[in-house]
């Protein structure tokens, strides 16, 4: 018998533990856990004033913060009777479509494509693949100014508030801003080309696939909650389909919905609603004669690549807008629930709030997109490892393989709560 101790694998937002027991050629156990501390978000608000619940909430995720922001917010209101303005909802579209630039620009170069080019790290490919690096911090330096500019900082926005927001870009912001995703155009379509390009692991997994239903264009912060199976429910309804259950190696719960093991995320938004992309993103799409649904999970780093093009070409025609300060609603306090689902970059973001009639937080529910992944995640690294082994893998290669794997879902183990601990004993 023999114990490894990996105790710290890069390229992942957080940390989290893979505990692997084989037994001759067999697999024997395999937990795939969170192992961040607890971080007791939904303590901290309860108690809290409405008005205050934002600024708390955007905190639990850097990178995410702007669909925290955009969540809570619509929660609160939809508990009040809130009804927000076009221009309100425009600009809320606006941060998360930055949002999304900046993540799925970070995960694609500098998470996931060292894996296929054969690098421990970004780093290790800046002298051959300069330009590939410089490409994603423009990408990166986008979502980042579109933040700023909209939101008031990079980090955790303050502009958009309950009801409307604080300040709203002027005329030359807003122009500064669509020559700017004009020309990301061309490195977004590159990006997609490169990604289309690289040769995926052939593997596949039966699972059912959730997002949010579009209005419009693709999926973002509002909609019904649809499922590849067929399922169409108003997010209110969540917690009558989305089953959370606690293992004694995480801190994130495992999840299932109606029943089913799911995946949330790009993969799920195009095998939902592929047809709903724009014209450029679906062109590449159909070039790459990819078809829907897609059941291999490494092809979510694909996913992302097709959506960046359609983010960027769905910022500028939102910015298409006279832009003009509205002042902000007067708000009734009242008590009430209010439930809002969005789509984070990895899938679907659920804040649930109970405000009592001074406008102190009650209850609360989070539920962010990884929590959701973690069990379909833990079942994917399980059945990979048992077809290794029939292969006669050595024990080096699939601990890269299981990595390559867990980073194609994009996880993000601080939110769900740096990575990857694998205890592997070998009987």
């Amino acid at each position: 018998m023999s114990n490894i101790e990996l105790n710290h694998i890069c390229k992942v937002e957080g940390h989290g533990s893979l505990h692997v027991e084989i037994k001759g050629s067999k697999l024997v156990k395999c937990k795939l856990g969170v192992v961040e501390g607890a971080r007791f978000f939904e303590g901290l608000v309860a108690g809290k004033r409405y008005d205050d619940i934002q600024e708390i909430t955007s905190r639990i995720c850097g990178i995410c913060s702007c669909a925290h922001t955009v969540a809570c917010l619509q929660a609160i209101e939809n508990a009040m009777g809130v009804k927000i303005s076009e221009q309100t909802r425009r600009l809320r579209e606006l941060l998360s479509v930055a949002e999304r630039i900046r993540s799925h620009a970070t995960h694609l170069y500098f998470l996931a494509l060292p894996d296929y080019l054969g690098y421990e790290s970004a780093l290790a490919m800046t002298k051959k693949y300069k330009k590939e690096i410089l490409r994603a911090l423009n990408l990166m330096k986008l979502g980042n100014n579109m933040v700023q500019m909209i939101g008031g900082k990079e980090m955790h926005p303050f502009t958009s508030v309950v009801g409307g927001f604080t300040h709203v870009p002027d005329k030359e912001t807003v122009s500064y801003l669509r020559d700017e995703l004009k020309k990301a155009l061309v490195p977004a379509v590159e990006t997609a080309n490169l990604f289309l390009k690289l040769k995926q692991p052939k593997f596949e997994s039966d699972k059912d696939f959730v997002a949010l239903k579009p209005e419009k264009e693709a999926p973002l912060i509002s909609g019904n909650i649809i499922s590849l199976s067929g399922l169409d429910i108003n997010p209110v309804a969540y917690d009558k389909y989305l089953d959370e259950e606690v293992k004694p190696y995480s801190t994130a719960k495992f999840s299932k919905f109606n029943g089913k093991l799911f995946n949330v995320g790009a993969l799920a938004r195009i095998n939902t609603s592929y047809t709903k992309l724009s014209k450029k993103s679906r062109e590449l799409f159909e070039k790459a004669k990819l078809k829907v649904p897609i059941m291999n999970p490494y092809y979510n780093n694909v996913a992302q690549a097709i959506e960046l093009v359609h983010w960027v070409e769905r910022g500028y025609a939102l910015l298409n807008y006279d832009f003009k300060f509205e002042g902000l609603p007067e708000v009734n306090v009242k008590a009430g629930r209010g439930v809002s689902a969005v789509e984070a970059p990895r899938g679907i973001l659920y804040h649930d709030y109970t405000i009592n009639n001074k406008g102190f937080v009650e209850k609360c529910n989070i539920i962010t997109p990884t929590a959701q992944n973690l069990r379909a995640m833990e079942d994917d690294v399980r059945l990979l490892i048992e077809q290794m082994l029939k292969k006669k893998s050595k024990k080096d290669k699939i601990i890269l393989e299981v990595e390559k794997l867990i980073r194609s879902y994009d996880p993000c183990f601080s939110c769900s709560a740096h990575f990857l601990k694998v205890k592997w004993i070998k009987r």
